[in-house]
């Protein structure tokens, strides 16, 4: 879900000449795919709602089952106040959140995220003002929300500039790609790998994540 993006409208390219200049292998990597496409988003209740669908199920699932919980709300939109309708409300239609593909549990986590939003307990109109660390404290409070959906977050959506998610595999696979490593680095010692990139390191994990795929 988090590579949906075609197109920019934030400048990358003093990163990434910053990134070629202190790794030559990242330089080769940049050379090769291209421009960076990340662009921020504004949609932070709906893209939060389709990372919980996203667990557990396969992409292609997950689309399908979310574009029909989207067309239950005008203009397809869902707002925190209108999940808690559809979810927890008098009204509730259980055959309705079955069709959606919402299991008990998925269905719990959507209506805490929905509680979050509707309390300003994810102060949204902050976040220009918050760390990321604050920003990841706020998010994984909601059930079903962990460190690295709000790593991903940071960078798919705010494009917070110096994200190193450790946990991801996809990263730990490009690096032991990329320095032909004879075995994927665990978390701890993909940290010293991050600081050469320090303060361009959410376009660094970019530039590994594309580098898998071609």
């Amino acid at each position: 879900m988090w590579f949906d993006q075609s197109r920019t409208n934030r400048n990358w390219a003093l990163g990434r000449r910053e990134l070629a200049r202190v790794d030559p292998v990242m330089k080769k990597i940049i050379a090769r795919v291209g421009p960076c496409t990340l662009a921020p988003r504004r949609d932070y209740f709906v893209v939060l709602c389709k990372s919980i669908y996203t667990q557990q199920i396969s992409t292609r699932i997950a689309t399908i089952l979310f574009t029909r919980f989207r067309g239950q709300f005008p203009q397809k939109r869902p707002t925190p106040q209108r999940v808690l309708e559809l979810l927890d409300g008098r009204h509730a239609d259980e055959e309705t959140i079955r069709r959606v593909g919402l299991s008990r549990q998925k269905k719990k986590y959507l209506i805490d995220l929905a509680q979050h939003f509707v309390d300003g307990r994810i102060p949204t109109r902050s976040f220009a003002r918050m760390t990321d660390d604050q920003i990841i404290e706020s998010l994984t409070r909601v059930n079903g929300i962990g460190r690295w959906t709000a790593e991903m977050f940071l960078i798919f959506v705010l494009n917070r500039p110096d994200v190193w998610p450790v946990d991801d595999l996809g990263l730990a696979e490009a690096v032991k790609v990329a320095y032909d490593l004879p075995v994927r680095p665990r978390p701890k010692e993909l940290m010293p790998v991050g600081e050469r990139f320090r303060p361009h390191r959410t376009l660094a994990t970019w530039y590994f994540w594309r580098s898998l795929s071609g």
